[in-house]
């Protein structure tokens, strides 16, 4: 479990130096994920012992957002004043998400039909 463990860790931290030394606009942790899963698919499987290691770590998951949900609600005032850009950018990305899955959609399914 150990090293399966450190392998997260380790992917994550490359991650983290690779978008620090390139300034990417992604977050280390997801660049991170990327990283693992090529290493999976270069290794054509997932060992039992990682299954293992990262179903725990999901089990506990609840636990990480605790101190995002403190900083919530330590900033919370900040977030009231915030409230109308912030509500804006909420639906306006939910709009525009649900907008292109619909065109996206519609595209694919003519090319399916006439493909």
């Amino acid at each position: 479990m150990l090293p399966f463990l450190t392998l997260i860790l380790l992917c994550q931290l490359a991650g983290e130096l690779v978008v620090g030394a390139l300034a990417l606009p992604v977050p280390g942790p997801v660049l991170g994920m990327v990283f693992l899963f090529l290493i999976l698919l270069i290794r054509g499987q997932v060992p039992a012992q990682l299954e293992q290691t990262s179903n725990g770590l999901l089990r506990s998951m609840s636990l990480l957002f605790v101190p995002a949900g403190t900083g919530v609600i330590l900033h919370f005032q900040l977030l009231g004043e915030a409230l109308l850009p912030l509500g804006l950018a909420l639906v306006i990305s939910t709009l525009a998400t649900i907008i292109v899955t619909g065109l996206l959609m519609h595209w694919l399914g003519r090319k399916a039909s006439d493909g």
